[in-house]
């Protein structure tokens, strides 16, 4: 019997229509599914579960530490934890410039303020350069501009720029958060694209101004579509997710990725249509029911060193013996 385990938040349709659809897909298979149930971790507690799949451990501390243990003790865990605790989207947009996907043109800032329990003064903050050249920075990344989190989601603070007036007012207002600025991209189409397991991308149409799914299975172009797809898996081989979301900008033929941090996204029924919710949690069962049976915890480590050239073909560097065994793997045994 191999278990999945869910971790969610406050989510009402996603959970029980993907654990009824694992337990009916799994039965032949001996996979099952049910929600993760914690009360205190003991160090070398064994793994129950062989797959769990993890949409609230970013907001609760605990839950991110069971599952790191829970990896040790053999749980092939969607996304990584430890990868997710350790990234952002400014580090995001910096690899896949490099790795050649179209990122707009973006500059990381000093906060504004820090939280009350840490005790900053001038002393510490001795490496920033004062005054900020404001002017210089809006010059590279252009009028209007984009003010957002190097990391966070949900649309929070985040502020439409057009000169350096409103972009301090909104930078008064960022504190104890680290932000970007980031060039605007006056989109004529704009996609979110649903990701299952690195690679099977689903763009959809998606309007940010009303965060509106639409159910529009023309809206691209073939070669569009195409290339969609092609940055989509370029950029979830680079971090590992197998759950996410990634939006695309369309301006002038060529889509700018704009946001793709969101590992735990949004899966409710009422926000991204009952067309889509089915196809989510069809996508989302079979995933799990074939890493239950076939998972390699090794793959879910990110890729982008190896990537760029500059670590070895084996994965993040936190499991490159378990990635090179699976490499070196007898011919027929199966590596995914």
């Amino acid at each position: 019997m191999a278990k999945v385990g869910l971790m969610c938040g406050r989510e009402f349709s996603f959970p029980p229509a993907f654990i009824a659809r694992v337990n009916e897909l799994g039965k032949k298979d001996g996979v099952t599914a049910e929600f993760v149930k914690l009360g205190g971790t003991k160090m070398g507690e064994p793994a129950e579960y062989r797959v769990i799949v993890d949409r609230i451990s970013h907001e609760v501390e605990y839950y991110r530490g069971y599952l790191k243990h829970a990896v040790l003790e053999g749980t092939y865990v969607i996304n990584n934890p430890f990868w997710w605790t350790a990234d952002d989207k400014y580090f995001n947009y910096s690899v896949m410039s490099k790795l050649g996907i179209a990122i707009p043109k973006t500059v990381l800032l000093p906060q504004k303020g820090y939280p009350s329990d840490v005790d900053i003064n001038s002393e510490s903050l001795r490496n920033l350069t004062y005054p900020i050249d404001w002017d210089g920075l809006l010059d590279y990344v252009g009028r209007p501009a984009i003010l957002k989190p190097f990391s966070g989601g949900g649309w929070k603070h985040v502020y439409k720029v057009h000169n350096k007036e409103e972009l301090l007012e909104a930078y008064d207002k960022t504190s104890p958060y680290c932000m970007t600025l980031q060039e605007f991209i006056d989109f004529t189409q704009y996609v979110r694209c649903f990701t299952f397991g690195k690679t099977d991308i689903l763009p959809v149409a998606y309007d940010p101004k009303e965060r509106k799914y639409l159910v529009e299975h023309t809206y691209l172009s073939k070669e569009l579509g195409a290339r969609v797809k092609k940055d989509a898996q370029t950029i979830n081989l680079a971090l590992g997710y197998e759950m996410n979301t990634i939006e695309f900008a369309m301006k002038d033929g060529v889509p700018y990725a704009i946001d793709f941090l969101n590992p735990a996204p949004d899966f409710e029924r009422d926000r991204i249509t009952e067309f889509y919710f089915e196809h989510v949690v069809e996508k989302m069962s079979r995933l799990v029911i074939d890493r239950a049976l076939h998972g390699n915890i090794a793959n879910t480590w990110p890729r982008w060193e190896e990537m760029l050239g500059i670590g070895a073909a084996a994965g993040f560097t936190g499991a490159p013996r378990a990635a090179q065994a699976a490499q070196s793997a007898p011919s027929g045994t199966t590596k995914r």
